[in-house]
């Protein structure tokens, strides 16, 4: 739905800190590769800050190994971490 969002270019910040309470709160578990990309890459083309949000897709490709990241979803994972100016540590 966010993708959906920040591809239309409509601000909808409510929506969208909702979409990053709601991911955060499930801590992303189930979530497919594809899925927190695209998560990460709406955040970051709408401009929307959500740096508990970030932490929790890192740390969730980090413990998928990246197993399943297609080089489409890691590369537009990276490009939302940079864009969104969020540094990874781990």
């Amino acid at each position: 739905m966010v993708w959906a969002f920040a591809k239309a270019g409509v601000h909808a910040d409510k929506l969208f800190q909702m979409v990053a309470n709601e991911a955060v709160q499930r801590q992303v578990q189930g979530f497919k590769p594809q899925n927190l990309s695209n998560m990460v890459w709406a955040f970051a083309t709408a401009g929307v800050h959500a740096d508990k949000l970030y932490e929790m897709v890192a740390n969730e490709a980090i413990q998928q190994q990246l197993q399943g990241f297609s080089p489409q979803c890691l590369s537009n994972m990276v490009w939302a971490f940079a864009k969104a100016g969020v540094h990874a540590d781990k």
